[in-house]
């Protein structure tokens, strides 16, 4: 077990998850006050999407971005910001006996487009998808070929941001560790374990276990299931040696029929780990625990 734990809450995400909660915050202002309230929940680290003001629809604008990220900074409270580099990699193909031409919601974009907000805005983490698979139902593919995620590691590292590596299945974890080999990875590696997600690796306790046992050794880790799971896999995360996210990109209750905000995820998820005998680390302990750049 990790007795000395970090919890990142995901505040938003990208799924159509607006119109099934009055809680997921959409617009830049709404996106940085859940960080907050996040943060002083108890989150150590946010992780960070955001919206279309208009539509609700995920989006990868940088003036969005900037918008969110300086109004936290801006605060005074304190938590790492986890910006996330997924987007700009989703196919989605034509139905049946027509999967060409591609349908409305792709955006294919190269490695630098992908990264212009990490690059302007310099975050201490940005996630990098470590894998292209299908996800979830319909014909949408979460595409990142090894040679786009190999640049945009390159660039990653140059900036001095630390990449949290998004592992679905044990196929990403090959990649992991092909990343480290070929230098492209600096200091400890950082890995999110995105466990049940259609049709990623399920998140039973025998696959949870697996895929730890399948971490670099010196590896830092988080995982997190989704829906009703989110929950108990606090305690399995921990048990499991790892880290802990919650937050409303994953799960939307609290309970049955109880809508959940950012911050009652987070203090669920504190509440869970004291009763196990685990200790809540803040920012700066994590900051040293990852050896990460200081924030600007």
């Amino acid at each position: 077990m990790n007795h000395d734990v970090f919890i990142t809450c995901a505040v938003t995400g990208a799924g159509d998850t607006t119109g099934r909660s009055p809680h997921v915050p959409v617009t830049p202002a709404a996106i940085a006050e859940a960080c907050v309230e996040a943060a002083r929940a108890g989150a150590a680290i946010a992780h960070i999407h955001v919206r279309d003001p208009a539509t609700g629809r995920a989006a990868r604008d940088v003036h969005l971005y900037r918008e969110v990220v300086e109004r936290i900074r801006a605060s005074g409270v304190d938590v790492i910001l986890n910006l996330t580099a997924g987007m700009g990699g989703d196919v989605v193909f034509g139905a049946g006996e027509t999967p060409l031409p591609l349908a409305a919601g792709t955006d294919m974009v190269g490695p630098t487009e992908r990264l212009a907000h990490v690059a302007e805005l310099l975050p201490e983490i940005c996630t990098l998808d470590c894998g292209t698979m299908n996800f979830s139902l319909g014909d949408y593919v979460m595409t990142n070929t090894p040679s786009t995620l190999r640049a945009m590691a390159a660039q990653v590292k140059a900036l001095g941001v630390k990449p949290e590596l998004e592992v679905f299945d044990f196929g990403h974890l090959v990649f992991v560790h092909d990343l480290i080999k070929e230098g492209l990875l600096d200091g400890t590696p950082l890995i999110q374990l995105c466990m049940g997600i259609p049709y990623g690796a399920p998140d039973d306790p025998l696959t949870l276990m697996a895929m730890a046992h399948r971490l670099p050794k010196e590896a830092v880790f988080s995982a997190f299931s989704i829906g009703r799971n989110q929950l108990p896999y606090v305690a399995m995360a921990a048990l499991a040696g790892g880290n802990v996210r919650v937050g409303l990109e994953d799960n939307l209750f609290l309970g049955k029929g109880m809508l959940a905000t950012n911050g009652a995820l987070v203090e669920r998820a504190g509440t869970i780990l004291t009763a196990m005998g685990a200790r809540v680390l803040g920012p700066a302990e994590v900051r040293a625990k990852l050896n990460l750049r200081q924030p600007t």
